[in-house]
């Protein structure tokens, strides 16, 4: 598989790449150094560092919906 690189140094990942590592619009993809290249992954949050937070919040607080933030229109103003 090839990806072209844009002059921006910028590439597009194939959608069967992307559908294969279960990453959506607006992810992260994770690029390390390997002993045979580079390995690229989707970005997880690491539960254990959560642990210090637990109790943090009140218990009336509402649980992000992290779905429903995916689904809300892209606004480039909010590029960063």
């Amino acid at each position: 598989m090839i990806v072209k690189v844009t002059s921006k140094r910028q590439v597009t990942f194939p959608a069967k790449v992307l559908d294969a590592l279960g990453v959506k619009p607006g992810d992260q993809l994770e690029i390390e150094k390997g002993p045979h290249g580079f390995i690229i992954r989707p970005r997880r949050i690491n539960p254990t560092l959560l642990a210090p937070l637990r109790g943090k919040l009140s218990p009336t607080h509402t649980p992000f919906d992290l779905q429903a933030f995916r689904d809300q229109p892209y606004d480039p103003a909010l590029r960063d």
